[in-house]
């Protein structure tokens, strides 16, 4: 029993299958466990629109405030919206109901400390899965009051702040919630602006009838593509299931990479905090580093992952962090990520300059990248030796997994936290310096494989 409890606990949150793998008892106790390890005062609650959101919120914020946790509930709101929450009004914690871009069959929590700091597997989540499975709640002297508070115009203002919306012109953009909660924040914030908004699957519904809701994957914008080029618009933007990831399609309706959305976010705030830092993650183009400081700013290298992310941020008081997967950083949002401060941000850049996406992505994409290729490995530290021994003229590094940098091409190859994988990203100068080099490097791994095997 422990053993299939622990399973759906995970580095950055805690996540599986209903009811099979996460049920309202787990909900429950996942409550009251977390009281018991952060020892709020006061949380606040949200969740997604999925079908068993509302059980699994009414379970967990039973368990809080059994364990003599003041809640406050917020319902229906994006992940960054409870984010918002808990730095605005400060609370000692947050718990936001949802499996994010996961099929519907999933479901799962997003914890955070005070100033949403968010809890991983190294920091919370670990402990609070201990506590869950040894199931040992003392009594509390007193139970927890429960509130209920709507915070969605607060934090339209709020990320309507970092712009000045008197400046956006009157765009055209066809949005994409896939059913999720972009169908409701959408309206609550980008409806504030002289734009036309043409939507897509704004309807909350946890059944996802029409795509699943992660536009990393490319048959999940299609629909949004063709609109675009049908009705014209100037751009499209795309939401994961919770909305707190966000991706940006140009006017011919080709998805642009989150590392591209970086470098124009960057640039943009770099106009209003000359000299800032920012953070941007290894399997970034080399673009984004050299946008950084042709706009004066310092970038910052980081290892994949919001904790890796945000702590460098914290630590060197960085005003944004990117990556490649649609996470955006910003220092004045509680360091938490949210797409919608970014895609408000990518708006104001477009307004002031008066370009396009392709205009405005045109001179920054330079390189050819592969994607990430995702190799079947068992031994990764004998597939990263081979491949260390075999590229050692390149200038090397082990900041995460291995990279190994030349003058018009470089790879970096990591093994995955999760999976027998290890993910694989080559960018150069030219498509075919691009295919040559990515070839090369499968023919090392696919050696090490053949040895092994």
């Amino acid at each position: 029993m422990s053993h299939a409890i622990a399973t759906v606990f995970k580095a950055y949150d805690v996540r599986g299958i209903y009811p099979t793998e996460l049920d309202e008892q787990l909900a429950y106790r996942i409550g009251r466990a977390f009281a018991l390890y952060l020892r709020p005062r006061q949380v606040v609650v949200g969740r997604d629109m999925r079908v068993s959101s509302p059980a699994l919120a009414d379970a967990v914020i039973r368990g809080l405030l059994e364990q003599g946790v003041d809640v406050t509930d917020v319902g229906l709101v994006s992940t960054d919206a409870l984010y918002f929450a808990v730095g605005k009004y400060r609370f000692d914690g947050g718990i936001m109901v949802t499996a994010s871009h996961n099929p519907p069959e999933y479901n799962g929590f997003k914890l955070c400390r005070e100033e949403a700091q968010a809890l991983s597997l190294d920091h919370g989540i670990g402990e609070i899965r201990d506590l869950v499975i040894q199931g040992e709640f003392p009594e509390p002297e007193r139970t927890g009051t429960l509130l209920r508070r709507d915070i969605l115009d607060d934090f339209a203002a709020h990320v309507l702040s970092f712009i000045d919306p008197t400046v956006i012109k009157p765009f055209t953009v066809a949005i994409d919630a896939g059913n999720g909660m972009g169908g409701m924040i959408a309206p609550k914030v980008l409806g504030r602006l002289p734009l036309r908004i043409i939507p897509l699957y704004f309807e909350l519904d946890g059944r996802f009838p029409h795509h699943v809701p992660n536009p990393i994957e490319p048959e999940n914008v299609r629909d949004l593509q063709r609109t675009i080029v049908e009705q014209h618009a100037d751009f499209g933007i795309a939401f994961d299931g919770d909305a707190d990831r966000m991706f940006i399609l140009d006017e011919h309706g080709r998805l642009i990479g989150g590392d591209m959305i970086t470098a124009l976010v960057a640039k943009a705030l770099l106009q209003k905090y000359p000299g800032a830092k920012i953070v941007y993650n290894l399997i970034c183009s080399r673009a984004v580093p050299e946008v950084i400081r042709a706009h004066g700013g310092i970038p910052i290298r980081s290892r994949v992952g919001h904790s890796f992310i945000k702590a460098l941020m914290r630590e060197h008081d960085a005003i944004f962090g990117g990556e490649h997967s649609g996470h955006f950083y910003f220092r004045e949002n509680w360091y938490a990520d949210s797409g919608i401060i970014a895609a408000v941000t990518v708006l104001e850049l477009l307004s002031r300059e008066g370009v396009t996406v392709s205009q405005a992505i045109a001179p920054i994409d330079r390189y050819f990248r592969s994607g990430e290729i995702n190799v079947e490995a068992q031994d990764f530290a004998a597939v990263l030796q081979a491949l260390q021994e075999h590229f050692h003229d390149g200038q090397i590094d082990h900041l995460d997994g291995l990279t190994v940098e030349y003058a018009d091409w470089w790879f970096n190859a990591r093994p995955s936290n999760t999976q027998p994988l290890l993910r694989l990203n080559v960018e150069a100068t030219t498509p075919e310096l691009l295919q040559q080099k990515t070839q090369e490097v499968l023919t090392v791994i696919e050696q090490v494989r053949g040895r092994l095997a």
